[in-house]
């Protein structure tokens, strides 16, 4: 937000030297919120959360992308989502330590990479989602069309996918190469004498979308609604309408009800975590853009709390990319088999690449210990 300051100096006073003249202010003059509680808890929240959901993203989805990479070849569509969304989600946990540093003190990185994080971020927060919605579209197909549905799932899994969910995330960094990029900012920056100025005070460099000062609001307001539309609306009706179908589905009949059951549980905590996670983060930039469109009062008390509002539910959208993992994967009996094969098999072939290295030394000994290891 900006705010237009009119100064009037008395040019009678004799002591100009000391910069001591008197100003007014415009009488439309509109005294601007203080961000700093707001920014003071930034630079502590932000870093402390990016932080545990860079180290939790790191091993989730890593964990999943060595396990589908020992099974070599990807049998399933439902491995192949795993692996698509894994991937999104570890690209997009790699950007957060950027976002940290940028949120305690400055960004350090220069314009380059401040487009580079930008894209990155945008590519895989939209494509994160889009395959989440893919893969309820792919349970409904198995559940509810099981008889006919192999073929088109197969389609989706193996072409779709990449027109419908990574084209669309990679057009949608278009913003960020053409408005991203590191500028220096800072609180103040007033004319207060001619030919001599003020330098700016606490300036810092920020990286953020720049748009043209004349069409700010306009710009913002587009990418916001873009944002809640692409990354939220559009995914989240998916989800909700495959999962309710599926949910009435395996209500019906009287067979298998344990594993109906397991189902039903399963599917009602994927709906739950994707709109918990991403509806009040969605909320908050919707009611902060109406504020700003002064569809909504404004009100300083307001402007603060929806501010300190979108940090906090921010961090918690991001941290889905934390629960993925345990949602689309860990909870599959497959998959766990799978974890513990590729994890045995690894400190297996630690264990034999040890045992030769002392071969030299004492074979018969080391012949009876790696045999034993691996009998175990």
């Amino acid at each position: 937000m900006e705010y237009e300051y009119s100064f009037v100096f008395d040019n009678s006073s004799d002591n100009l030297t000391e910069m001591s003249g008197d100003f007014e202010l415009q009488p439309d003059y509109q005294e601007p919120c203080d961000g700093a509680v707001s920014s003071s808890f930034n630079k502590i929240f932000l870093p402390t959360v990016y932080g545990i959901i860079f180290v939790l993203g790191i091993i989730g989805n890593g964990l999943v992308i060595v396990v589908m990479g020992y099974q070599q070849k990807v049998k399933t569509m439902t491995d192949k989502y795993r692996l698509h969304l894994s991937v999104a989600d570890l690209l997009f946990v790699l950007t957060l330590p950027f976002w940290a540093v940028d949120a305690a003190s400055n960004w350090y990185g220069g314009s380059l990479l401040c487009v580079s994080v930008h894209v990155i971020y945008t590519v895989n927060l939209y494509s994160s989602v889009l395959i989440l919605a893919f893969i309820s579209l792919d349970r409904y197909l198995a559940v509810v069309r099981a008889t006919n549905s192999q073929t088109t799932r197969k389609l989706l899994a193996n072409k779709v996918i990449y027109v419908a969910v990574w084209l669309p995330a990679v057009v949608l960094t278009v913003p960020d190469m053409v408005f991203a990029r590191a500028q220096t900012t800072g609180s103040s920056n007033f004319l207060l004498m001619e030919d001599e100025s003020m330098d700016t005070a606490h300036s810092r460099v920020i990286c953020e979308r720049i748009y043209p000062q004349e069409s700010n609001l306009i710009w913002t307001a587009v990418f916001r609604f873009q944002h809640i539309l692409v990354g939220f609306v559009l995914p989240g009706l998916v989800i909700l309408i495959c999962y309710c179908i599926i949910i009435t589905k395996l209500s019906q009949g009287t067979k298998g009800q344990a594993l109906k059951k397991k189902a039903l549980k399963t599917t009602v905590i994927l709906i739950l975590c994707f709109f918990s996670c991403w509806l009040p983060y969605c909320v908050g930039i919707f009611l902060d853009t109406l504020i700003m469109l002064n569809v909504v009062s404004r009100s300083c008390e307001l402007e603060q709390a929806v501010n300190k509002w979108i940090s906090i539910t921010e961090a918690l959208a991001f941290f889905h990319c934390c629960l993925n993992p345990i949602l689309y994967a860990f909870l599959g009996v497959k998959f766990k088999k799978s974890a513990r094969s590729a994890l045995s098999s690894r400190s297996s072939q630690k264990v034999t690449l040890m045992t030769k290295k002392r071969a030299a030394i004492s074979s018969v000994s080391t012949e009876s210990e790696s045999s034993s290891v691996l009998s175990s």
